[in-house]
């Protein structure tokens, strides 16, 4: 008998909602701008009341057991690069949701289990950093690395954990506020293809939902041969898969490059278009956590509709097939192939799209907002209808 899908992420130790987190932080101040996407606070650094300031933290979350299970079994590094890319997107892409695109200083936590992990990981790793903030400088990104701890902590760290935190200011006019209102239509920015930034096509996975996506694709081999790779108390639903990483996907490509494909950031896209438009967005959310229910977050008494998302990227198909997972789980899970989605004024929709394909990233109207008296989402798919 299959095991729901909603046990299967609890008894993992999992959630795409975060509720935990959630409740924990329900009480605390909220920054000068409540509804923004990342929180703001006063410019105490400067003194400048014309400034806020933002300090943000994330990681590549568990993607990185998947760097290490492909280190180990083929010697690529190819991996190690896309989580380090990964743990910083996860920043920038956040902070360019309240409209902050550039100037970031940055501090990396980069934990590892030493008799397990090298030192040519930790050589990748840095250099990777150092080769990303290059590439993005030239799209007029500027991430300032200013070094960070690398902690050799096997008693703590199964195999390695990578993160990032940034640091940035905005002044409070250019601030982007969430404030969805009736008659706004959504852009959405896909996350697969290949933008002209990127060397090779992109899946469209991004860093959430990894968790289930590893052990329901992934075959016990792993459980047998890496058990640093999962925790022992969740044996019962570990690797239940039929894949391993070289093996090929249906449509013909590698596993590994479906699982661990590098997440896009859209600031090379964003940079222009909020220098030009930035007053008639009315909000900008990152598909992260809770994938396409995100935005729910974010909403007051309004009824967002999304009934013309992206055709489903491979990697999601696979996902979903490979554990018989509910579609609704699905969209409340992944970003399903629409990673950002911008709020806007009907008026300069067109435009929004048109600058996106100029530069290879999917772009369309995925959805519009319409008022109500109380917040809800709507997911009208060929796969089904779904409310949030």
């Amino acid at each position: 008998m299959t095991t729901p899908t909603t046990d299967l992420y609890a008894l993992r130790g999992v959630s795409s909602q975060k509720e935990d987190v959630h409740q924990a932080v329900r009480d605390l101040p909220k920054g000068l701008f409540p509804n923004a996407f990342c929180q703001l606070y006063p410019d105490f650094l400067s003194g400048k009341k014309e400034y806020a300031l933002a300090f943000h933290a994330d990681t590549a979350g568990t993607k990185p057991i998947l760097a290490y299970l492909l280190w180990k079994e083929t010697g690529l590094m190819d991996g190690w690069k896309a989580v380090v890319q990964d743990a910083l997107v996860m920043n920038t892409d956040d902070l360019a949701c309240v409209g902050m695109t550039d100037e970031f200083a940055v501090s990396a936590t980069f934990s590892r289990n030493k008799h397990l992990i090298d030192a040519s990981v930790v050589a990748c790793v840095i250099q990777t950093a150092q080769e990303l903030a290059q590439k993005w400088a030239k799209y007029g990104i500027n991430l300032q690395l200013m070094g960070g701890e690398t902690a050799d902590a096997g008693d703590l760290i199964r195999t390695a954990d990578i993160g990032y935190a940034l640091a940035g200011k905005i002044k409070r006019e250019n601030v982007i506020e969430n404030r969805f209102q009736a008659g706004d239509v959504i852009v959405g920015l896909g996350s697969f293809g290949q933008a002209v930034w990127e060397d090779e096509p992109n899946s469209g996975i991004g860093c959430n939902g990894l968790t289930s996506a590893r052990h329901d694709l992934l075959s016990s081999y792993y459980k047998e041969n890496y058990p640093e790779s999962y925790d022992p108390a969740i044996e019962s639903v570990a690797y239940m898969g039929k894949y391993r990483l070289t093996d090929l996907s249906p449509e013909g490509t590698p596993i590994w490059k479906l699982l661990l494909s590098p997440t896009r950031t859209f600031l090379p896209y964003l940079k222009p278009v909020l220098e030009t438009y930035r007053k008639q967005i009315h909000g900008i959310i990152h598909a992260t956590g809770g994938g396409q229910t995100k935005c729910l977050k974010f909403a007051q008494n309004v009824h967002i509709i999304k009934d013309n998302l992206f055709p489903l990227p491979e990697v999601f198909r696979l996902i979903q097939a490979s554990a018989n997972t509910s579609w609704e789980e699905m969209y409340r899970t992944f970003n399903m192939g629409c990673r950002m989605e911008l709020y806007t004024d009907p008026t300069i929709a067109d435009e929004l799209i048109a600058r996106a394909q100029a530069v290879g990233i999917p772009a369309q109207i995925i959805g519009r907002v319409e008022a109500s008296t109380e917040t809800r989402l709507t997911i009208e798919t060929e796969r089904g209808r779904f409310i949030y």
